[in-house]
């Protein structure tokens, strides 16, 4: 996994040296779409777990180790895509993958999935860009409102801040976002 994806999705040291896995998993469905990039294969399965760096993907017809791949993991009206390797392949049952290269609003999109399975509720990114003009006061409110988002969200995966400390400033930041928007509709 490249470093700066790694610290995107909260990497953490290992605690146990004989597990591999960097990341907490969690029981987790999707189905998944994975195409392999040199041959342009394309399989499909379902995920038996998610975590921040990875998942485990459950299908008859694997890719070898080391074969990298273009996935779709969808779940519900959700979806995540990431270019990822196959850590290890098992014949007739699934396959590792370690997720190495992923657009932010896509990682947006694993954190809120890994928060509904610990517990936190993350409040959903306000992303609605209105075309009116006269509502382009609001289109720079809600720049600012996601760049903070993100700030809090890093400063939550670098250990800077707790999570329940997070949830309170996102949830304040949320609130102070409606306030704004309300100011300048009326």
């Amino acid at each position: 996994m490249s470093e700066e994806l790694n610290n995107k999705i909260g990497g953490s040291a290992e605690t146990d040296p004989h597990e591999r896995r960097r990341h907490a998993r969690h029981t987790f469905t999707a189905t998944v779409e994975a195409v392999e990039l040199k041959s342009q294969t394309r399989i499909q399965g379902r995920t038996s777990d998610l975590s921040r760096g990875g998942c485990y993907v459950d299908t008859i017809n694997s890719f070898p180790a080391g074969s990298i791949v273009k996935m779709r993991l969808t779940k519900e009206t959700r979806s995540f895509e990431a270019q990822a390797e196959v850590v290890y392949s098992l014949v007739g049952m699934g396959m590792g993958m370690k997720f190495t290269n992923a657009e932010p609003e896509q990682l947006w999109t694993v954190e809120k999935w890994m928060a509904e399975l610990t517990g936190e509720l993350l409040p959903e990114p306000e992303l609605s860009q209105p075309s009116d003009p006269s509502c382009a006061q609001e289109r720079v409110g809600n720049e600012e409102h996601l760049v903070l988002n993100e700030l809090l969200m890093e400063l939550m995966r670098q250990g800077v801040l707790s999570n329940f400390k997070c949830k309170a400033m996102l949830e304040k930041l949320t609130q102070t976002g409606r306030a704004k928007s309300d100011a300048v509709l009326v």
